[in-house]
């Protein structure tokens, strides 16, 4: 079957080619637009302020076929028996936005967040998932501050353009049901020496939710879509 990238469903996103999704499911689903999206942290610092720890959401380009499940063990949560792609995204986004960088090393972080992953590799955009942490010196560096976060979600809902490409294509959803979902919230973050503070959060996921099955993240989008 002839793949075309998510681009082509008129959202602006474009994964690697090894993640191309099948002709059938373009015309209804992911229109992703607005910010980058960021994984956040900040760490205390000599001075007053504290420096962002974010990296870029843009996936790489890899020679592998097929997502990998990182050395390590998991110290992360795995995924929760949820067939509701809206409640799936808002868990999601909970756990992408969570870390202890104190207790968890960068290595068994990726691997709890590969169990969220579809099995479905022709879907799975694993490089736009592991980019939401930092680097391994970053990582290195949230460690010796004992950088940690917590969060929770306001709400989360279904892109204006994603419902509207629906709304036109009903069917298309049944190729691969996924589905895209923006997700709002907070993270709690505190470090060594008593700092602290709180930022605002939001991702656009894709989330796949088939009949009769428990859902499992698919990607995150380098937009937020409204």
């Amino acid at each position: 079957m002839r793949k075309r990238s998510l681009d082509a469903l008129g959202i602006g996103w474009q994964p690697p080619r090894r993640i191309m999704l099948a002709a059938g499911i373009l015309a209804a689903l992911l229109v992703l637009t607005g910010a980058v999206a960021w994984w956040t942290g900040r760490g205390q610092s000599d001075s007053a302020s504290a420096p962002h720890t974010g990296s870029s959401a843009s996936p790489k380009n890899t020679s592998a076929p097929v997502p990998k499940p990182p050395p390590g063990g998991s110290k992360v949560a795995g995924p929760p028996p949820i067939a509701d792609p809206l409640a799936f995204a808002r868990a999601s986004a909970v756990m992408l936005w969570t870390f202890d960088a104190r207790t968890t090393t960068r290595d068994d972080q990726l691997a709890g967040m590969h169990t969220w992953m579809t099995g479905e590799t022709a879907y799975a955009d694993w490089d736009s998932v592991q980019a939401q942490i930092p680097d391994p010196l970053l990582w290195s560096r949230l460690k010796d501050n004992g950088q940690h976060a917590s969060a929770t979600t306001s709400e989360g809902h279904f892109p204006s353009a994603f419902k509207q490409a629906l709304s036109e294509n009903p069917q298309a959803i049944t190729e691969a049901y996924i589905y895209a979902v923006t997700v709002r919230g907070k993270t709690q973050l505190a470090w060594n020496g008593g700092g602290g503070g709180a930022e605002d959060r939001q991702i656009t996921l894709a989330v796949q939710c088939r009949p009769g099955k428990d859902c499992r993240l698919v990607a995150v989008s380098p937009r937020v879509a409204p």
